[in-house]
């Protein structure tokens, strides 16, 4: 009789804990049924996007953009909110670049006829950190392909001229980054070679014209470059296959300034056994301002402002402190944060994770770990909830490009959402990226996983993983095949002398 006794204490017991601390799955079910209900999610990002507009460090939408992030924070429930500033080196904004292409019809037979000039508007935008060009009139435009050393040989003499260089259509996250891979070699020789100028061609059809910047820590790149419509840019290149030269007008008057500061804004929910160890979610607030931010990376920061609503509104409360975090900087070259992982890098070991959406709307497939075979296990649960969305994989790939990569260097487990294309690409960083383009059925199934997710790296009994050290950091690198990509973006000389990440 004491046996049945027993039994049925231990039994009752258990029952009482698992109500009291229910189980995994159904804390992340919970988040995520909160997450899908109605929410401010849409106006917020319409303020963001149709008022405010594309968000420049340095400007005044940028301002406004903080601002908006501080108050949705406020209204979605944080604990605290704050801003953190940090100093970009130069400020930059374009002026009205223009550009014109001239060359030469031939009419008849040339004994008795003639050339008569024939002049057509070249649609183009300044690459961004770019420096700027006086007008200039009546320059050689060279084609140099693809801008290989080849190619440039060919080409021959580019002093003072202008090169045209050709692209591939963009149809993969591969194209996009090529994009940014090629580019640095293509400027090394072209500034070796003395051009006046470089003329990408747009990577999208259509005219499409976007911004870009091939700076890499918000420096003034070292020659002039523009972006030409796709259009434009063939045109000019058939002329001078079939012999005809063409010559351009170009004035490219971009303002440069000095240092100016820019802010993160943080918001946090307090953790209940363990405030001092954190978890970070986190997407960036700036934008190019050709279009309006919203699926670069506008959506996101509505997603991570949604997702801290809607963990207030569960009534849950996370294990460890949640960050919420907007980064600014990001276009420049993950200025921000850079920043706020170097400004807090002592308190790093106490972390538990950041989980990063920088990919607009697509459907989410997995997620990037960022080389760590120690969180595979744990983290296969953490993401089982998930596939309900079809978020079905891990992906043990070190990624560069979007705001985890500071802390990935500096050993801190990185989760950044991997995402289908969708509509994404041909809008990225383009006058076309407007509210219009995203779809927020998705949208909203993406806050669902942010906060599941982030949830539930707050409320592990333990932190998923320790921070690994410098050495560990770069094996992973090795491990991953990671080192190459790193001198491909000029970031493993960072690396090596200490500039970025851990450095024991």
């Amino acid at each position: 009789m004491r046996i049945v006794k027993l039994l049925c204490l231990i039994l009752l017991c258990s029952l009482t804990c698992i109500a009291a601390n229910p189980p995994a799955d159904d804390v992340a079910n919970q988040i995520i049924q909160t997450a899908l209900q109605p929410s401010p999610l849409e106006s917020n990002l319409r303020q963001l996007t149709d008022e405010i507009g594309g968000r420049v460090p340095g400007t005044q939408a940028m301002q406004r953009a903080v601002t908006w992030g501080t108050h949705a924070f406020t209204v979605a429930g944080a604990d605290s909110v704050h801003t953190e500033a940090f100093t970009i080196p130069y400020s930059w904004s374009e002026g009205a670049t223009a550009m014109t292409a001239t060359t030469f019809y031939e009419v008849g037979d040339t004994k008795v006829g003639g050339y008569l000039p024939t002049v057509f508007r070249v649609r183009a935008v300044s690459v961004a950190w770019a420096p700027a060009l006086a007008p200039v009139q009546h320059v050689p435009i060279v084609d140099v392909g693809e801008g290989s050393e080849a190619d440039f040989q060919k080409a021959g003499d580019i002093s003072g001229k202008i090169i045209l260089v050709h692209t591939v259509v963009l149809k993969t996250w591969a194209d996009l980054f090529a994009e940014y891979t090629n580019a640095p070699p293509v400027i090394d020789r072209a500034v070796k070679g003395k051009a006046k100028a470089i003329a990408f061609m747009a990577t999208r059809e259509h005219d499409i014209l976007y911004r870009h910047t091939n700076s890499s820590a918000g420096e003034i790149d070292r020659i002039p470059m523009v972006l030409v419509a796709r259009e434009d840019g063939e045109r000019i290149a058939r002329l001078l296959a079939a012999g005809r030269p063409v010559w351009t007008d170009l004035s490219i008057p971009n303002q440069l300034g000095g240092p100016i500061k820019a802010s993160n804004v943080i918001a946090e929910i307090k953790g209940s056994d363990k405030p001092d160890e954190f978890v970070i979610v986190g997407a960036h607030l700036d934008s190019w301002e050709l279009g309006t931010g919203a699926l670069d990376n506008g959506c996101n920061a509505a997603l991570v402002i949604d997702t801290l609503r809607a963990i207030k509104a569960s009534g849950l409360k996370p294990r460890r402190t949640m960050r919420f975090i907007l980064f600014s900087g990001e276009e420049q070259g993950l200025v921000g944060s850079r920043a706020y992982a170097t400004d807090h890098r002592r308190e790093l070991d106490k972390a538990a994770g950041v989980v990063i959406y920088d990919s607009g709307t697509g459907k989410t497939t997995s997620f990037s770990i960022g080389g760590r075979k120690d969180v595979i296990e744990t983290a296969k649960q953490l993401v089982a909830p998930l596939r309900q969305f079809g978020v079905t994989d891990l992906n043990l790939a070190m990624e560069w490009g979007t705001d985890h990569f500071d802390f990935m260097l500096e050993g801190v487990p990185t989760f950044v959402a991997d995402q289908e294309e969708a509509n994404y690409l041909e809008n990225y960083h383009a006058v076309s990226d407007t509210y219009d383009k995203v779809e927020f059925a998705q949208l909203k199934q993406h806050v669902a996983e942010a906060a599941a997710l982030s949830f539930s790296l707050a409320s592990l009994p333990e932190k998923i993983a320790p921070r690994l050290t410098h050495d560990q950091i770069e094996q992973t690198m090795r491990d991953t095949n990671s080192v190459d990509l790193l001198k491909a973006f000029g970031l493993w000389d960072d690396w090596v002398s200490g500039k970025r990440g851990r450095q024991k």
